[in-house]
C-alpha cells in the first residue's frame, strides 16, 4: 500500500538511470494553491546492492490565510497509479514540516505533490508538481 511505503526519514544522495545522471545536490520542488505553500529539496538515497534507492522530500507547508489546506503525494509504481494519500493539514495560519521518503523508489515509480483546500478529499485542488523528475547531466 502506497502509504505503508512512505517513512519519515531524511537524506541525500544521487540517482542513475538510462545513462543520464541526476544531480547529485537536492533538488527543489514547490506545490501552491489558495494560501497554501509546500516547499523545500527532494534526493535520492542509494541502497547498496539493490535496484532500489530511497527518496527523500523535505521541507516546509505554509500557511498565510485562515482557510484548511492539505497537502497529499501521488505515487504511480510500474504504470499503475495508486490512490493520493494526505501527509499534512494546517487549518489557519501557520507552518509544518514535510519530512517524508519512499522506501522503494526505482526509475518505474513516479510521483508528485500537490495542495488541497479542505481536508477530507482531492476535489479542490492545485496542480500536481513532479517528485520525481530530475535535472540531468548528460552521461559521456
Amino acid at each position: 500500500m502506497a502509504s505503508a511505503a512512505v517513512l519519515l526519514t531524511l537524506g541525500q544522495s544521487s540517482a542513475t538511470a538510462a545513462g543520464v545522471k541526476a544531480a547529485g545536490a537536492p533538488v527543489p520542488w514547490k506545490a501552491t494553491y489558495g494560501t497554501a505553500t509546500a516547499s523545500g529539496t527532494r534526493s535520492v538515497q542509494p541502497k547498496d546492492g539493490s535496484v532500489f534507492s530511497k527518496l527523500v522530500i523535505k521541507g516546509d507547508f505554509k500557511n498565510t490565510g485562515n482557510d484548511c489546506y492539505s497537502v497529499w503525494t501521488q505515487w504511480t509504481y510500474d504504470l499503475v497509479p495508486r490512490p493520493p494519500v494526505k501527509q499534512a493539514t494546517l487549518c489557519g495560519k501557520g507552518t509544518k514540516p514535510v519530512d517524508l521518503s519512499l522506501a522503494s523508489y526505482t526509475f518505474t515509480t513516479t510521483g508528485s505533490v500537490f495542495i488541497c483546500r479542505g481536508d477530507k478529499d482531492t476535489k479542490d485542488c492545485g496542480e500536481q508538481e513532479s517528485l520525481t523528475s530530475w535535472p540531468v547531466n548528460h552521461a559521456g
